[in-house]
């Protein structure tokens, strides 16, 4: 019996983004982690499911396994921060250089322990206002809408930050 895998807290865990520098070419380094986040979504839809039966079934319906839907928009919760703000702005800025090259931004989600992480080419919207109540945090949602699939691959480089 072989020995079990080192069981892990979600703290650490990051959403970081980099720019193709090669279009068409997922980029391994040079990834810039996200500050403040707090939450994230589950990216792990279940496949949708096609009707295969026949009429020579009596009793069970029977599928095949379809497409994924990640069901549009991605949010990743955050503390609303001039940093995150600033950090954001130039978020879209490099997107929509990219965009304009024809090339895709890569997001990476990752935790310290894992030795693979997982990435998808997506598409940033802008900050608008969010929800506030008494004694809250102020904090946003960032949105990210997947234009691919998910990547399994060994964890990024990350950019030095100065």
């Amino acid at each position: 019996m072989s020995a079990m895998s080192q069981r892990m807290i979600t703290a650490g865990r990051s959403l970081s983004y980099a720019v193709e520098e090669t279009k068409g070419t997922m980029p391994k380094t040079g990834y810039k982690k996200v500050p403040e986040i707090k939450t994230m979504p589950s990216f792990n839809p279940a496949p949708s499911t096609i009707d295969s039966t026949t009429l020579e079934e009596l009793e069970w319906m029977t599928y095949e396994e379809g497409l994924k839907d990640p069901g549009g928009p991605l949010d990743f919760g955050a503390n609303m921060t001039d940093d995150l703000d600033d950090f954001w702005d130039e978020v879209m800025e490099a997107y929509e250089t990219a965009a304009g090259e024809g090339k895709r931004m890569w997001w990476c989600i990752s935790h310290p322990k894992l030795k693979n992480a997982r990435y998808f080419p997506g598409k940033p919207a802008a900050i608008g206002i969010n929800e506030a109540g008494v004694n809250a945090m102020e904090e946003t949602t960032l949105y990210i809408t997947p234009v691919g699939a998910i990547v399994k691959d060994t964890k990024p480089e990350f950019a030095v930050e100065v």
